[in-house]
């Protein structure tokens, strides 16, 4: 039986953003008293299958997860997939184009902090980031802090690297919809306010941001959410009840890269549990 609001569908380990390994994310979602959980690396399900073959019978439910990067005219989009197989071609194909546009967006993001502001770090260093299972700002950040050229990991996202990519170097979302649609999955909307940098997405721009998903074949929104305000969720929730969409809570953990804990999804403090959230734990659970 599960918990409802001990449930997190969103969070990362060393695949991707994280600084957990697959094994000490399964270990610390046990501590934490989660039910249920999903491994959400960007643009990546190999930690998924390391946590299937690690996972035991007593431990959490365990739905297999990823987020994608993507951007198209409207902007910028985070595509939670959830519940679909490992083995299906069209996951794994969008998996590894937007593998391959995250690559080129690192390189990217060093050659213009090195062009914009002389920021030069070791080519061994690069090198070295560049066997990771995917690389990514956090992974600069830290090297930027290490060197001397920000003076923590937050200012230099915001201040340097959130202005280095363009469009072309961006999964789109629909491809990153149809994939997971194709695989036998539910594609979700993280955290939907959420923009780039700080941008805020809310009413009549929400609103036109969902239609154009919604015709690609979305089916949820991630309204509980651990940056989210109440107001923020509540928003959300309303968009899920006029579309019917399916509704997940994620805490969006990335171990020690981010201070948020696992389970901070606000799902405590829900007056009721919207009939989304529902809907979505009978659907996955079909298959447990």
């Amino acid at each position: 039986m599960i918990e409802i609001t001990k449930i997190d569908l969103h969070m990362h380990s060393t695949v991707s953003d994280g600084t957990d390994t697959p094994a000490e994310l399964l270990s610390n979602v046990r501590e934490a008293g989660i039910c249920m959980f999903a491994l959400t690396d960007h643009d990546s399900i190999k930690g998924c299958a390391s946590l299937k073959a690690i996972r035991s019978e007593n431990d959490p439910v365990l739905l297999n997860g990823v987020e994608f990067s993507c951007r198209d005219e409207l902007g910028r989009y985070h595509i939670l997939g959830y519940d679909y197989d490992l083995t299906a071609k069209p996951i794994k194909d969008v998996v590894e184009l937007s593998h391959a546009l995250r690559i080129r967006k690192f390189m990217a993001r060093i050659r213009y902090i090195r062009d914009k502001f002389g920021f030069t770090l070791p080519e061994e260093d690069i090198q070295s980031l560049l066997t990771l299972d995917n690389p990514g700002m956090p992974h600069i950040a830290n090297l930027m802090v290490h060197y001397g050229y920000a003076p923590s990991r937050e200012k230099a996202i915001k201040q340097y690297l959130n202005h280095a990519s363009s469009d072309s170097e961006y999964t789109r979302p629909e491809a990153a919809i149809q994939g997971i649609l194709g695989s036998g999955g539910i594609p979700v909307l993280a955290h939907p306010a959420f923009g780039d940098g700080d941008q805020l997405i809310i009413g009549q721009d929400m609103d036109k941001r969902l239609k154009r998903l919604i015709g690609f074949g979305l089916q949820g929104v991630e309204a509980f959410y651990s940056g989210f305000t109440p107001e923020l969720t509540a928003e959300t929730l309303g968009f899920a009840e006029k579309y019917g969409l399916y509704v997940t809570a994620g805490s969006d953990y990335h171990g020690k890269n981010k201070h948020i804990s696992l389970g901070s999804t606000h799902l405590s403090e829900a007056a009721a549990i919207p009939d989304g959230l529902v809907r979505f734990l009978e659907r996955v659970s079909q298959k447990q």
